[in-house]
């Protein structure tokens, strides 16, 4: 196990364990961020625990041309609905990404912490968030850390149904025409059904280093 000093540095992805795990400790600093993302590597860890640094091998991502999209959610994209906007209110999102609550997890991981760190980064430029509204009111959305034309993604809520699945297509939607890509980090059956697969890490930091 690698344990960082404050040194701004990080070890070789591939050195990472079979879980993904990379190293432990360090600091939530902008500039640790940034250098983390830009390696591949993202922090993901318990509001009781050190700080966990990882870097799975598969990665989970959408090439953004495989989006699925159902009939029914095609009906969602082209009604009038929802109605989508960027960066206008990225705390609420974060906020609201910390409560929601989900199926089979107590608590959650977007610490008091992390969101500091998160709200340094979305002033810097790097994260961002895609709001959904319904009648003037925020009713689902995501966020994430930008890395050229590679967006990563962080976590997503949605109080109202297909909220959340109308922003990260859009997103989809507008990675595609910058040929990007979307990095979802680890696997779920609800991204697989939305068309993200796994790839070997090696393919995906290549792609990310070429986006840069």
């Amino acid at each position: 196990m690698f344990f960082l000093s404050e040194r701004l540095e990080f070890p070789s992805v591939e050195k990472a364990n079979a879980e993904g795990l990379l190293a432990v400790g360090g600091d939530l600093s902008p500039e640790r961020l940034v250098l983390a993302y830009q390696n591949g590597i993202f922090p993901w860890f318990n509001e009781d625990s050190l700080i966990l640094w990882w870097s799975p091998d598969p990665r989970m991502v959408l090439f953004p041309d495989k989006i699925k999209i159902s009939k029914s959610m095609q009906q969602v994209l082209n009604g009038n609905k929802f109605r989508l906007t960027k960066n206008t209110c990225f705390e609420k999102v974060l906020e609201s990404c910390s409560t929601i609550k989900r199926v089979g997890q107590e608590g959650t991981w977007i610490t008091d912490e992390m969101k500091k760190a998160y709200l340094k980064l979305h002033e810097k430029g790097y994260a961002k968030s895609y709001e959904v509204w319904e009648d003037e009111k925020l009713v689902g959305g995501l966020y994430g850390v930008a890395m050229g034309n590679v967006f990563c993604g962080e976590s997503m809520f949605s109080s109202s149904s297909n909220a959340s699945k109308f922003a990260f297509v859009r997103l989809a939607q507008e990675y595609q025409e910058k040929d990007g890509l979307i990095d979802c980090q680890l696997y779920t059956k609800h991204l697989e059904s939305l068309g993200a697969e796994e790839i070997q890490r090696a393919a995906f930091i290549e792609i990310l280093q070429s986006h840069n």
